[in-house]
Formats: C-alpha cells, sequence, structure tokens
C-alpha cells in the first residue's frame, strides 16, 4: 500500500497535505493526531470512499482513484471496515448482521437467515465464536454491550476474507476494559491472518502498546512515523503540539467539520455496497 504526495481538499479546506507513506502486508499501524489532523480522511483514502484531489493511492495493485463501479467494490470486498459507531442493525439478530459482509459475494437480496447459503452462515458462526460471542448469535445486536457490538462489527468484517482491515478511532466510545479488549482481538486476528491493519486512535499509551508502527499527523500531514519499540509517550505526545495561532486553529476546526461530513457519505457509500 503506498500514497504518493497525497492532498486532500473539502472546499477550501486542506485536509491532506502531500502525504506520503508506504505500509507493508501484515503491517500493525496506529494514526495518531488531534482531531481534525487528517486520519480518518487518510484512511478512508485506502478503500477508495475518499479520492485524493492529487497524489496517488496504490493498495493491492490498484490505482485507487482510478476504480469505479464493480472494480471499486471488488477492492472494498477486500478491505474490511470497522467504525467508531458499529454501524449495526440493531432489529437484526447478531449472526445475520455478520452475515452482512459477505453481500459483496451474493446476488439478489437477502431477508432473514435462511435466504444466506448454509456454509456462509457456518461461517458466520465461526466468527462470532472466535470473537467470544457463539453464545450471542441469535440476540437482536441493540441488546449487546457496546464492546460486544463492536466485536460483531470485527466478525462482520473478517466476514468479508480481508487482506486488509481499517479501524476508525474503533473504541473511542467504549470503557477502557472493554477498549483494551477490542483492540488486543483486532491484534491477535491480524496476526493471526497476517492481515496488514490499519487504525485511527487517540489514545497515545494504547496505540503505543499496541502497534508496531506509529504515523502521526498533525493539521494534515505526518510529522511522525516510527516503529512503536522504544518510543516514550513524550515524543509520541509531540504530535499533538499546536502552532499557537488563530488561523491553525480554525484550520483544524475546519478539516473535523469536513472529515465528518464526509464520514456520514462514506457510510451511506458503504451501505450500498452491501
Amino acid at each position: 500500500m503506498t500514497l504518493t504526495d497525497v492532498k486532500k481538499n473539502f472546499g477550501k479546506t486542506r485536509a491532506l497535505q502531500g502525504v506520503s507513506l508506504t505500509i507493508e502486508q501484515g503491517e500493525i499501524v496506529v494514526l495518531l493526531g488531534l482531531s481534525g489532523s487528517g486520519k480518518s480522511t487518510l484512511l478512508r483514502h485506502f478503500d477508495g470512499l475518499e479520492t485524493p484531489t492529487s497524489g496517488s493511492v496504490e493498495v493491492l495493485g490498484e490505482d485507487v482513484s482510478a476504480l469505479r463501479g464493480k472494480p471499486l467494490r471488488q477492492l472494498r470486498s477486500r478491505v474490511g471496515f470497522i467504525f467508531q459507531q458499529f454501524e449495526l442493525v440493531g432489529s437484526l439478530s447478531v449472526l445475520e448482521n455478520v452475515l452482512t459482509g459477505a453481500l459483496a459475494r451474493l446476488t439478489g437480496p437477502r431477508l432473514g437467515l435462511p435466504t444466506y447459503p448454509a456454509a456462509l452462515r457456518s461461517t458466520a458462526f465461526d466468527l462470532l465464536e472466535e470473537v467470544g460471542l457463539g453464545a450471542q448469535a441469535f440476540q437482536r445486536a441493540d441488546t449487546l454491550s457496546g464492546g460486544q457490538q463492536q466485536r460483531v462489527a470485527i466478525a462482520r468484517a473478517l466476514m468479508q476474507d480481508p487482506e486488509i482491515l481499517l479501524a476508525d478511532e474503533p473504541v473511542a466510545s467504549l470503557d477502557p476494559e472493554s477498549s483494551e479488549q477490542v483492540m488486543n482481538l483486532i491484534r491477535e486476528i491480524g496476526m493471526k491472518r497476517n492481515l496488514t491493519v490499519i487504525c485511527s486512535l487517540h489514545q497515545v499509551e494504547l496505540a503505543l502498546s499496541w502497534a508496531d508502527r506509529i504515523v502521526g499527523l498533525r493539521h494534515g500531514q505526518v510529522v511522525l512515523d516510527t516503529p512503536s519499540a522504544g518510543l516514550s509517550k513524550q515524543q509520541v505526545m509531540e504530535v499533538y503540539g499546536r502552532v499557537a495561532t488563530s488561523t491553525s486553529e480554525m484550520q483544524a476546526v475546519a478539516v473535523e467539520l469536513a472529515d465528518a461530513v464526509a464520514e456520514l457519505h462514506a457510510m451511506a457509500e458503504l451501505d450500498s455496497d452491501r
């Protein structure tokens, strides 16, 4: 996966300013930075939910910005995405929520568990067992705790049989204990399947204990890119330093707002792909 001099504008707001990164297969990477630093925007470039204003993005051998229609949907089927707000259908069972991760491989609508092939139902159940929720397979998703719902979302992403796993603030709405459990689960799954895992986080200590590599962003630029081994919390906290001017503050707020709008559009587009 390679980003080369990627710039991204939302109107007059520049969310990314010449970002270049290469991420190797099997790496576990955390993106750190303040809200509005460009983390979510950068993350969404990896599966075409955003396209660069200029520069290039290559993922799994494909020029992402050149893909449209079916080729883009095929790429997205190889990239699992875990969202902060879970994005489950609360009225459906846990098992059926996981099965929606396989919709890219199916044709026609699916209405209820019996309409999914038996082999896929078996795979979905195995994934729920893997994330520790086999006993909850037939519960409504909205009866689960936040940590459990995020585990369902992880199982749904794995149902795609992805090569890359993206996670956008996956534990931001969870308590510390659940956060650590979910992050450990994502790491274990990534290592077991040799997945490339890219995750945006705010929690510095969690990032240091979890990631192989830390990429720090500030005002849409990479200001830190280093292995996490031997890195101190104080060194990482420099990522959060701000230029104390009203212009920089307004830029950060503008990027955060643009990011939020883009995320709403992105989630709607992903829903239409399923």
